[in-house]
């Protein structure tokens, strides 16, 4: 592959699920002459439990040509304004804060003021540096509006999705198969190189060979192609992430449906709730190393009130980690096969597109070689560390100290370099934001979103003792700076109003 300069003429997609179809449909768009097959096992299971998106999902479906009113319907889907974060801090007035997607309002108004009360505060003056208190997003998530606004209000909003992955999953494929890509069903049973230690066909449980010029691994942890027959190595973050397992089941959906999705600390892990027009996905996220998988379930029924409830509860396993190379010689695997960052953030189908952009982009530059696969390695690696690193603060910097779990996330020493920066440069104060650009720290997050997760947090020194002495720093005029982002609300809608009219509008 390496001195191969001619397209490849045909790719085989190995593992079916929403990463498998997503670079199905990718594919289909960017190079429609290439031959597309996509291999999927009746044996997998689908699991089916609500999931959230990061922006990146309308990236996706933007490119893929996609609209909302055609998709969401078909997956029970709801519209994301942020995530609600409560109970990871013990700090009175600190139990709760809320992180907003971007919206272009943060650089009018409201991040400049955000980062003066901070800048005031990490001096020791009390100013008023909650999160809750700065930005549009957070606003109308409190009053119950979707993102999208009125045809007169000039400044564009970032949202994500809630949706059913099973469903999504099931989508994705019709809308690939539509555009001609080829589905072939059947479980994989051995893998076969050829001389140059590169794929060249895989045998399956009929004895039939599935040849390709390219291939794409998405089959899950197991890794069949990259981690299994080209044997690339994989780096774990047991050390960085404790949470090893899962439970989850649903609760039904009445009334208002919340634009946010809300992540609950408990006493070895934190519990998901996200929103589908037909009823909740729950989770708690947990390590076994520290509660049985019996304590948890037991734990989420009471968190959810279901004590008495005959749900069937469904427990998982996490793998936490990824690939050192995710893209191998004639193979790039993508989703669960190249790694998985706990789902706190709800970062995994982020970093599938990201993967998937990226490769269609330092493929085709390549004339469709390796030429930029290090480049590529390179930089999704960075995204995966750069994600790693903001997960891994929720629970470094955490201000609880109620249970063995939480007391030794705080004291975890193994924390990245660029880590431990960004900590310093928050503790030490001053022009946090600037401080972060000029070292070069900036990466998957911007520093609104640190200062979000910190200020949050309550992470904060003690107030000055001579405060009445002290000239205050210009704080911003905070009555002003809610009545502009009171303002900016009303041209906003009632979530279940905006779901009404997608999911009526014909596709």
């Amino acid at each position: 592959m390496a001195n191969e300069t001619k397209k490849s003429q045909k790719i085989l997609i190995v593992g079916g699920g929403t990463a498998g179809w997503m670079a199905a449909n990718l594919f289909a768009v960017h190079w429609p002459d290439m031959e597309i097959c996509l291999l999927e096992s009746s044996d997998i299971g689908i699991i089916g439990v609500g999931e959230g998106s990061t922006p990146h999902l309308k990236f996706f479906f933007d490119e893929v040509g996609i609209e909302e009113s055609e998709w969401m319907p078909r997956c029970n889907a709801t519209y994301k304004n942020g995530i609600s974060f409560v109970d990871w801090s013990a700090i009175p007035g600190f139990n709760h804060y809320f992180h907003p997607f971007p919206a272009q309002t943060d650089d009018i108004f409201t991040v400049p003021a955000f980062f003066s009360s901070i800048n005031a505060r990490m001096q020791g003056h009390n100013a008023n540096a909650h999160p809750d208190h700065y930005f549009l997003e957070t606003y109308i998530t409190a009053k119950h509006c979707g993102p999208i606004p009125t045809e007169n209000f000039p400044f564009g909003v970032a949202y994500g999705y809630h949706f059913d992955s099973g469903l999504l999953g099931q989508y994705l494929a019709e809308k690939a198969i539509s555009r001609g890509v080829k589905r072939v069903i059947g479980t994989v049973t051995e893998v076969i190189l050829n001389p140059r230690g590169e794929l060249a066909s895989v045998r399956l449980d009929d004895d039939s060979f599935l040849a390709a010029d390219f291939f794409v691994d998405c089959s899950g942890f197991k890794s069949l192609l990259l981690q299994g027959a080209l044997k690339t190595r994989y780096t774990s973050f047991k050390e960085n992430l404790f949470n090893n397992a899962a439970v989850v089941m649903p609760t039904p959906m009445y009334g208002i449906i919340p634009p946010e999705t809300k992540s609950t600390a408990l006493s070895h892990g934190w519990a998901w709730k996200i929103p589908l027009t037909t009823r909740y996905g729950n989770g708690y996220v947990y390590s076994a190393d520290y509660i049985t998988p019996e304590q948890a379930e037991m734990e989420l029924r009471q968190h959810l009130g279901l004590l008495e409830s005959d749900v069937t509860a469904r427990h998982l396993q996490m793998k936490v980690g990824r690939v050192e190379k995710h893209w191998e010689k004639n193979c790039v695997a993508v989703g669960l096969a190249q790694g998985f960052i706990e789902p706190l953030e709800a970062t995994a189908l982020a970093l599938s597109f990201n993967t998937l952009s990226a490769f269609i982009k330092c493929y085709e530059k390549g004339g469709y070689s390796n030429q930029f696969e290090d480049a590529f390695n390179n930089e999704i690696n960075a995204r995966f560390d750069g994600v790693r690193d903001y997960i891994v603060c929720h629970y470094k910097v955490n201000q609880r100290r109620d249970t063995p779990y939480w007391k030794d996330n705080a004291a975890n020493t193994h924390v990245s370099e660029t880590l431990a920066q960004i900590i310093h440069f928050w503790h030490r104060g001053g022009d946090f934001a600037k401080n972060l650009y000029m070292n070069n720290l900036v990466g998957s997050y911007q520093p609104k979103s640190w200062a979000c997760l910190l200020a949050g947090y309550g992470v904060f020194p003690p107030l000055r003792s001579d405060e009445h002495n002290a000239p205050a720093p210009s704080l911003p005029d905070m009555v002003q700076l809610g009545d502009f982002i009171r303002r900016c609300g009303l041209n906003f809608s009632a979530h279940n109003q905006l779901l009404d009219h997608i999911h009526r509008r014909p596709a």
